[in-house]
């Protein structure tokens, strides 16, 4: 395992300072807001803050405060932050991110869970993990790279967390692995419910956002998910197109970006343009992998304001034993109330 330091190149800032300066704007209707996608202000005065305002080498060092190392697992390069807490007895905590967040998302976390040993790699395809240089990444193949990995670690029993994407990939972490993972723990958590199960008119209500999702939101998921090179092209050569069509998945878990700092929407669009891995990235969503068996490893949900989970279509997929619905934060809650998260997964796996 090597000692990684981020250290993007000047030629690089400076290009991506031209580009956006350069960039070859789209017309927009009046008045339809979201409804047609990134509206143009909201990109173009982005864009103006990232070429002009915003601070690269200030999230770097920020980011390099974290302990970062690469390995190469299944002939992968995987790049990951290993904070080890003060307490050498501590339980270890594998935290995955989501799609279009990235490690940097947990750095916001990490100050509040001091009391873990934390384990945050990126995954394959992303940023500092990727480009990924064949087919077959999909969620189990990532779950068997960070089983690989932790025991690569030394760590004999320890948990998992995730959301978004990073909600399938911890509970695949157990059931590959279920004599040493004691417990998942999940955030923005997607439930499909199946076989009449009762709901409640307030479980009606959450899960009803995901048939709201699939009709109005999900144009970024089905173009990833058959057409993922056609998509590359654009992203890779133009910022603004990039920051356009990630910040609609930011945007599309609620009517905007919902507490979730610019500068951190920069961050992780720069990680993306940075390594050239937006196309990528983007091909987890082709090869992910929807099915899996019961998830029979202690589980606890995070359910936050905007997401879809509700327990009874939960607890047909995995063994709940701890379910919350924080009044704050939201899809992204490791950066919109990191403390609130981080005191949800003391109480799971202080209660094991």
């Amino acid at each position: 395992m090597d000692p990684f330091t981020i250290a993007i190149p000047q030629d690089d800032l400076d290009d991506l300072a031209v580009r956006l300066r350069r960039t070859r704007w789209p017309d927009e209707l009046d008045g339809v807001g979201w409804s047609y996608g990134t509206p143009l202000g909201e990109v173009r005065s982005m864009a103006a803050y990232w070429a002009d305002g915003y601070s690269w080498r200030e999230h770097e060092a920020r980011l390099n405060e974290l302990p970062q190392f690469t390995t190469v697992i299944d002939g992968q390069r995987v790049h990951f932050a290993h904070v080890r807490s003060e307490n050498p007895d501590a339980l270890p905590l594998l935290l995955t991110h989501g799609w279009p967040s990235s490690f940097a998302d947990f750095s916001r976390l990490v100050p509040y869970l001091r009391d873990f040993h934390l384990v945050i790699p990126s995954i394959p395809g992303f940023t500092f993990s990727g480009p990924t240089s064949s087919t077959g990444w999909g969620t189990s193949r990532v779950a068997a790279t960070w089983v690989s990995l932790m025991a690569a670690l030394g760590y004999e029993r320890y948990g998992t967390q995730g959301g978004d994407f990073g909600s399938i990939i911890a509970p695949s972490v157990a059931r590959l692995d279920p004599s040493r993972v004691v417990g998942v723990h999940v955030n923005a958590l997607i439930t499909f419910g199946a076989g009449d199960v009762e709901l409640t008119a307030a479980e009606k209500e959450r899960a009803a956002g995901i048939e709201r999702w699939r009709s109005e939101f999900h144009g970024y998921a089905s173009i990833q998910s058959t057409r993922p090179q056609t998509l590359a092209y654009a992203l890779n050569d133009s910022p603004s197109g990039l920051l356009g069509w990630n910040l609609d998945a930011f945007a599309s878990w609620g009517t905007d970006v919902g507490g979730v700092s610019v500068d951190d929407i920069l961050t992780n669009v720069s990680l993306y343009w940075f390594t050239g891995t937006a196309g990528s990235s983007a091909r987890l969503y082709r090869e992910a992998g929807w099915d899996a068996p019961y998830n029979a490893t202690p589980t606890g949900v995070a359910a936050f304001p905007g997401d879809s989970s509700v327990r009874p279509h939960a607890e047909q997929a995995h063994n709940v034993v701890h379910w919350s619905e924080p009044a704050e934060g939201g899809h992204y809650a490791a950066l919109q109330a990191p403390s609130l998260l981080a005191d949800d997964i003391r109480a799971f796996f202080s209660s094991l």
